[in-house]
């Protein structure tokens, strides 16, 4: 029996960190940890960490050592924390791994130990810094405006659409972050002022008809956090809503009171597709109760308004319609190709 066995053989523990917590925000048991080991190594002198542990009075020395040479120093029942680098110690853990899995060594107790979390929606903030440094660094990227990549918004929307309609999970988590991307990106420019997306000053405007000059993607997400508090007075409030129609009622009553809008045709916007854009105008006209004649005249434009305002008055979206149509039009294309071939 060699000497290592016949002392306690210690203990090892290798504390993580997420770089998308603060630095210096780490748990109880971490503290706890650090403070009671005899030990405690990095191999990063610059580790965000470091200046942190050392003003707590955790002493932390710079060193990579190697799986044997941690394992002996954990001796007579020591406690060796080593601090992970961001990128891991891939060379110790395979060695530590190797060294347990011969039988001859007495190795020391190993324990992995998370001293911050991500939280959830924390790789939004990873997303956000490479849209930065996209930004600053990409020949392409740094030139773009709001009106340059108005049509990939469009595009991508598109794209999600179509992987909903086909209902393939993988093609949905991708176009989700592709439509992402567009808010991201957009938010970036912003950041930088009217003049970066192509807009003159005063031409940004918000809700109240303010003028709006430079924001980030914090500030979006700070707006649509507090419209969304504000239109479900029923889970935030002391409102209640027992059906799904109580809930239509409560957000047109708020959204109502946020708009203030001179016409129901407020805030409908008229570059999107015909058969969306009249399906959305029945939509506010039977919703207030108006009473509005259709307007006749002669050509297909009008019949398909006609069929869009049936499709609406049946709860039919016509564009989802349409596109099912247009799909199996697609299908009698490749078959008839196929015929041919």
């Amino acid at each position: 029996m060699n000497a290592t066995s016949e002392t306690a053989a210690g203990r090892i523990v290798l504390l993580t960190t997420s770089h998308r917590v603060a630095p210096g925000l780490l748990s109880w048991p971490a503290w706890q940890t650090l403070r009671a080991a005899d030990r405690v190594l990095c191999a990063d002198a610059a580790h965000v960490q470091l200046p942190y542990l050392r003003e707590a009075g955790v002493e932390v020395a710079r060193e990579a050592p190697l799986a044997r040479e941690l394992v002996d120093r954990c001796a007579g029942g020591r406690t060796v924390v080593v601090v992970a680098t961001g990128e891991g110690d891939r060379k110790l853990t395979d060695g530590l791994a190797a060294l347990a899995g011969s039988g001859r060594v007495a190795m020391p107790e190993l324990e992995l130990l998370p001293a911050s979390y991500d939280l959830p929606g924390a790789r939004l903030l990873d997303l956000v810094q490479v849209m930065d440094q996209i930004r600053a660094e990409c020949p392409w990227s740094s030139r773009q405006t709001h009106k340059g990549l108005a049509q990939y918004a469009i595009e991508e929307a598109y794209e999600l659409v179509e992987a909903i309609e086909d209902g393939e999970r993988a093609e949905l988590r991708e176009e989700l972050g592709d439509v992402l991307l567009q808010v991201v990106f957009h938010a970036r420019i912003a950041q930088e002022g009217p003049a970066a997306g192509d807009a003159a000053a005063g031409e940004e405007e918000g809700d109240g008809g303010e003028e709006v000059g430079a924001f980030s993607i914090d500030d979006v997400a700070a707006g649509i956090v507090a419209k969304l508090i504000h239109r479900h007075p029923h889970v935030f409030g002391e409102e209640t809503a027992e059906t799904p129609e109580d809930v239509k009622a409560l957000w047109r009553r708020t959204k109502a009171e946020e708009k203030q809008r001179d016409s129901l045709t407020d805030g409908v916007p008229l570059g999107q597709p015909g058969l969306a854009l009249a399906a959305k105008l029945a939509s506010r006209v039977r919703t207030a109760g108006l009473d509005v004649p259709l307007p006749t005249g002669e050509g297909i434009g009008y019949r398909l308004l006609a069929l869009a305002l049936e499709a609406q008055e049946q709860g039919v979206d016509p564009e989802a319609a349409l596109r099912s149509a247009a799909r199996a039009y697609r299908d009698a294309i490749l078959a008839a190709e196929q015929g041919q071939a």
